[in-house]
């Protein structure tokens, strides 16, 4: 992956992870018996992971927008070089993880997962104002 490129390609691989969670939305639905006439009034009757899943799902879209904006002010900037694509790959793997722990209930690491992709997205920020080199 050319480092000039790759704070780009990792956003457009963070849009693909925002539907991650919701796979596991949608099987869990298949599996109480999809209600086409009103699908958002089914999240309650899901188990307690499809609903955390939508709500990952759902956090999902807020972390990309800040991401989004952090990578289009790098490349910007012309400062996507090694670093940034080091820290859009780091953000991709704290979004993974934060999807998994917060399907699979575990709170802790969730919140540093969020916490780590949070940090990348400042790295990335700072890249761009020339505050980190």
């Amino acid at each position: 992956m050319s480092s000039s490129l790759g704070p780009l390609y990792c956003l457009v691989a963070a849009a693909v992870l925002i539907y991650l969670p919701f796979m596991v939305v949608a099987l869990a639905r298949l599996q109480v018996g999809y209600d086409f006439s009103a699908p958002r009034a089914m999240l309650p009757k899901l188990p307690a992971y499809a609903q955390r899943a939508a709500w990952a799902h759902e956090n999902s879209f807020e972390s990309f927008t800040i991401f989004a904006a952090a990578v289009l002010m790098v490349f910007a900037t012309g400062k996507s070089g090694e670093l940034a694509t080091g820290l859009s790959i780091a953000f991709l793997v704290c979004r993974v993880a934060y999807s998994i722990f917060y399907i699979a209930n575990v709170p802790v690491f969730r919140s540093l997962s969020w916490g780590g992709g949070m940090l990348c997205i400042a790295g990335l920020m700072a890249i761009a104002l020339n505050l980190w080199s």
